[in-house]
């Protein structure tokens, strides 16, 4: 859509142009020393998803920018890697003249005019109530009543609760700018903590953002505001860079350069998420307008450059624009990449905003993705309070955070793995739409569907019992049911329970569960594990989260001493019925035992109690206290370290 071949009269019009390279020889880089121009941390995420450098990694050539700002009365702005090409200032026609005769320049193409006009943004705020709202009980946090709301809509406060709050994780907003985040209190926590890990400015070409337009300010606040009782944002803990690539002056194309220039720096840098809340659809200049055509995943140059930015790794996130005029009525791109998150925005009750532009893009795909809180946000305002204001511009930042704290729960996932997650999460994910797409997210569900592609089982059959064992992500709230169908069974029924291992933030940890077989049966038994995500009754979760089958052959029956066979053995309960709160169990071998485990399971396979001992050779006895036990048939299992001595029947009348 850009012009390429501008007449003298047409190069009058403009001041900055995109001068477009035809390779990258005599380039001193190369894919075999990538740490001259990736971050550790960006290539160790290629490293992560197998992700191989091309010659997209690899910057402009230096010698074609040099000689491209040694032409009079050219200054150099940036220059894109992804799109092999550098954006330059000039009103001189000569100079455009001499820079399409250099042998390495495909095309030089006029994207601004010299005349600056009117901010392309409008902000709708109001102030919150003065009065400090009153707690939601039981979550980490301590959002205010707003922004609860905001974030129970995803139920994303489960994501902080479990620990996941964004640390470790680094997101890069591309904005407008920041304007004193450093000395607004949304951001104090993010200050005191040197959250905010670099700033650059595209547009002016320098590192500072603090001065620059409001709107990625209140953006950064859905996502990093710590105010207890009225803001906290959806991944407070998380790292930023924050990249001015706009310019609210004026709408022109170049504007598109700097989202990619500013996308590279973020993959560059080692960012994981990039949050955009800016979109293009028209322009100052007619002739650069993006018909609906154009918003195809193919065509503008934003949207190729954010679907870049996802093949190398990174989890995108963009608003789908809001309805200004007829042009902006469908999403804008970059929103259209089919590798993008295209957020639209609903209010805190899940009502669709009528202003949030529509799919599908023009090729036909589900647009937007998803929807989030925007119609209106919580937001920090300029004047240091905290208010509201409409628009997906605060959807997108608002999705972006809960997808870092869930995508922290799952380094192993790649982001495609992630964005999947959240439209199988969708509330209409059955049916998607041209509103909201898949739906509202809902962050317990897209947990569980990631916890069940992570979890493993397995089980085995040995000396007529099944052990059970499993490895899955969990915390100490958490708890585990086991399920069993044998194989003349219809259905599953519950053999037993265990609870997580001690912890407060989401880890992994490694499970095993015994289950004797008694019953005699044979065949085919299957197993299932369900882990109970949530425990609390008004919020109860739980998940399936794998499940294993083991051939159990004939000829397990409890008995009073199983196979004493030649070793001379000997197992005996005295007494048994047993009466009071304790028995005695007698352990008679030829041998001493070092490692001696007596566990006693109920009739459901449930373990009620282990004890581990040694003894000499000869007759032991181990004392079984039985005071917490409920009436009833137990069975004890004794073990000479991994080898199984026999099973006893103990009756507690």
């Amino acid at each position: 859509f850009l012009l390429c071949c501008l007449s003298i009269t047409a190069e009058a019009q403009f001041s900055r142009y995109i001068v477009r390279l035809r390779n990258k020889g005599s380039n001193p880089f190369s894919l075999s020393n990538p740490n001259a121009y990736l971050s550790d941390r960006a290539i160790a995420r290629r490293s992560r998803f197998s992700i191989a450098l091309d010659s997209s990694d690899l910057p402009v050539s230096p010698s074609y920018i040099t000689q491209i700002a040694a032409i009079p009365q050219v200054t150099v702005l940036a220059s894109s890697k992804w799109l092999n090409a550098v954006a330059i200032r000039t009103t001189s026609s000569a100079a455009i003249t001499a820079i399409n005769n250099l042998p390495f320049v495909q095309s030089c193409e006029g994207v601004a005019a010299r005349v600056m006009t009117d901010d392309i943004f409008e902000y709708e705020s109001s102030h919150l109530p003065s009065r400090r709202p009153q707690r939601v009980e039981g979550n980490f946090f301590d959002y205010g009543s707003a922004a609860y709301n905001e974030i129970h809509l995803h139920q994303g406060e489960f994501l902080h609760n479990i620990g996941l709050r964004g640390q470790g994780m680094q997101i890069a907003m591309l904005d407008a700018g920041f304007f004193a985040y450093t000395s607004l209190k949304a951001f104090d926590s993010v200050n005191a903590n040197h959250q905010v890990l670099s700033t650059w400015d595209v547009v002016s070409g320098n590192s500072s953002v603090v001065e620059d337009d409001s709107h990625g300010m209140m953006c950064f606040s859905t996502i990093a505001a710590n105010i207890p009782g009225q803001l906290v944002g959806k991944a407070p803990k998380a790292s930023f860079h924050l990249i001015r690539t706009e310019d609210v002056s004026s709408e022109y194309v170049i504007e598109e350069f700097n989202w990619v220039v500013g996308a590279e720096r973020a993959d560059s840098v080692g960012a994981d998420v990039i949050s955009s809340s800016l979109g293009y659809t028209t322009f100052d200049a007619s002739a650069f307008d993006h018909p609906y055509s154009d918003r195809d995943g193919n065509t503008a140059m934003s949207t190729i450059g954010a679907d870049l930015a996802a093949k190398k790794g990174l989890l995108v996130f963009n608003s789908v624009g809001n309805i200004t005029d007829a042009g902006s009525q469908f999403l804008a791109v970059p929103s259209d990449g089919d590798s993008v998150v295209a957020v639209g925005s609903v209010s805190s009750s899940g009502i669709v905003a009528g202003n949030s532009s529509y799919g599908p893009s023009a090729d036909g795909r589900i647009k937007p993705d998803m929807a989030s809180v925007g119609a209106p946000a919580v937001v920090q305002l300029t004047n240091n309070t905290i208010g509201m204001s409409a628009g997906t511009s605060f959807a997108c930042p608002n999705m972006a955070g809960l997808g870092s704290c869930l995508w922290q729960g799952f380094p192993e996932f790649n982001n495609m793995k992630i964005v999947r997650a959240l439209q199988q999460a969708g509330n209409i994910a059955s049916s998607p739409d041209n509103r909201t797409g898949y739906g509202i997210p809902d962050m317990k569900k897209a947990f569980s569907i990631l916890l069940n592609d992570y979890a493993t089982s397995s089980a085995t059959f040995a000396s007529c019992q099944v052990t059970l064992v499993w490895n899955t992500k969990d915390v100490g709230a958490m708890k585990f049911e086991i399920e069993r169908k044998t194989a003349t069974e219809i259905n599953f029924t519950k053999v037993g329970e265990l609870s997580a291992a001690a912890g407060t933030t989401l880890a992994n940890h490694s499970y095993q569960f015994i289950n004797p077989i008694t019953n005699g049966q044979s065949g085919t038994f299957q197993y299932r594990i369900r882990q109970i995500i949530d425990t609390a009754a008004a919020s109860f979760s739980a998940t399936y989260i794998d499940s294993s089958a083991v051939v159990v052959t004939a000829g397990c029956f409890p008995t009073g001493t199983t196979d004493p066979g030649p070793t001379a053995t000997h197992l005996s309960i005295q007494p048994n019925p047993v009466p009071g709160n304790s028995a005695t169990l007698v352990v008679e071998t030829p041998s001493a035992i070092a490692k001696l485990l007596v566990t006693v399971y109920d009739t459901r396979g449930t373990r009620v109690t282990s004890i581990a001992t040694s003894k000499p050779a000869g007759k032991a006895t181990v004392s079984l206290p039985l005071e917490r036990f409920a009436k009833g048939k137990y069975y004890v299992y004794v073990l000479d370290d991994q080898r199984q001595l026999g099973t006893l029947e103990m009756i507690r009348l």
